[in-house]
């Protein structure tokens, strides 16, 4: 096993290109929008808690529409599904540059269109189509390199999108982001699905509908679902609302470009380094350290003196944590469950997560607006940090019986 390729043929290498060019694409643009709540306030008129709850929508659809995405992926292919993705994510960019931007047309751009656009374009089909092509031996670093690459885009797009909305302004930036979408689509093509799954014995009769029974017979991928959500709220609150969380801090606003870009920097590292371990070590407990860690990353940030560098240090070490769960979440599930429902599985895992994400976006926003400040969100924040460090602890990392093959 030890003299395996890793990467087995040219097509092999073309997907897992693609898929991290998309990547990149889908959740660079994404990352970005907290930065554009001032100037949406200041020629829009929208409000902390509008804004907090089109994107806690965003990332509620995000996540409904996943598992439908899944279902294409596995029915018809990943190509076809990033493709219709990234139709909607265009069409929501151009609606939010258009006259059509204020009320509920602005919710209905940023939150129903990219929402939706984010079920397909976004981490979990790319991800699944990629692990459709590798052995259960180096499927969990094929998907951390995945995630890896979506954290160049969340380094790389804060600056970009800071540039462009002080030379081009908010709309011109807008537009931009239109021409990265359609180059999106056009990789969607390069996206290809295996017919026949690698790795493991598989029942080629079993339907998505036992295929779902099977999961939510399992105990242990309740406890996926339940500590996925508290994934989705950390990593929306910080990104949603960072902005103004520095700028009630009284630091400088370069310190949100230096937050962002350090996530995007330091996640690289931490998918990659949480990829190449959950091939060696158990999954479970992979997990539950990184909830552990960030509910002690998020003490020391706010409970420390504002300062430039408590920014930086922040950035940094929540960054490493930011989406190292994805592979070992998503290793759990394949290596429990097998790879040919993946998209469906994991789609409802990251469900869960989107839950936790719209509660970040809006609950954050409401937060502010009621308290005049992020404390409470803050204090929920830790406290899920240690129900996610334990929930994960009574999972079984075992196949399900239909995957053993004694």
């Amino acid at each position: 096993m030890s003299s395996e390729r890793f990467i087995k043929n040219k097509t092999v290498l073309i997907t897992l290109l693609s898929a991290c060019s998309i990547v990149i694409i889908s959740l660079g643009i994404r990352q970005t929008f907290g930065m554009f709540y001032f100037d949406f306030s200041t020629d829009l008129g929208i409000t902390l808690s509008q804004f907090g709850f089109a994107l806690g929508l965003q990332m509620l659809l995000w996540g409904v529409f996943g598992p439908w995405f899944g279902i294409i992926t596995d029915k018809y292919g990943g190509h076809i599904a990033v493709l219709i993705g990234f139709v909607f994510y265009l069409f929501g960019i151009l609606m939010l540059y258009s006259q059509f931007n204020t009320g509920l047309y602005f919710v209905t751009a940023i939150g129903v269109f990219i929402g939706i656009a984010l079920g397909g374009t976004a981490i979990s089909i790319p991800v699944s189509v990629v692990a459709k092509h590798f052995p259960q031996s180096n499927r969990t670093l094929a998907m951390g390199i995945v995630t890896a690459s979506g954290s160049f885009g969340f380094f790389v797009s804060p600056i970009f999108t800071r540039y462009s909305l002080v030379e081009f302004g908010w709309e011109n930036t807008l537009l931009f982001f239109a021409v990265f979408v359609f180059i999106g689509s056009i990789l969607a093509f390069f996206l290809t699905t295996p017919k026949d799954v690698v790795g493991g014995k598989i029942d080629d009769k079993q339907t998505a509908t036992e295929a779902l029974k099977e999961a939510f017979d399992n105990k242990s991928f309740i406890y996926l679902i339940l500590g996925f959500f508290v994934c989705g709220w950390h990593i929306t609150l910080v990104a949603t609302h960072i902005p103004v969380y520095i700028n009630d801090r009284g630091l400088p606003e370069w310190c949100t470009v230096t937050i962002l870009s350090m996530i995007g920097l330091f996640n690289i590292f931490g998918t990659l380094t949480s990829g190449y371990l959950a091939q060696k070590f158990s999954k479970k407990l992979i997990l539950s350290a990184i909830y552990l860690a960030r509910g002690l990353v998020i003490a020391v940030f706010i409970f420390s003196p504002p300062s430039t560098f408590m920014a930086i240090f922040f950035g940094i070490t929540f960054g490493f944590l930011w989406l190292s769960t994805v592979p070992p979440t998503m290793g759990l599930v394949g290596f429990m469950f097998g790879t040919k429902y993946i998209g469906l599985l994991y789609g409802i895992v990251f469900l869960s997560h989107q839950i936790g994400s719209f509660f970040g976006a809006y609950l954050g926003g409401v937060i502010h607006d009621l308290y005049g400040s992020y404390d409470y969100a803050w204090y929920i924040s830790i406290a899920l940090s240690i129900f996610a460090g334990l929930i994960h602890l009574p999972i079984i990392e075992k196949q399900v019986k239909r995957l053993q093959t004694t």
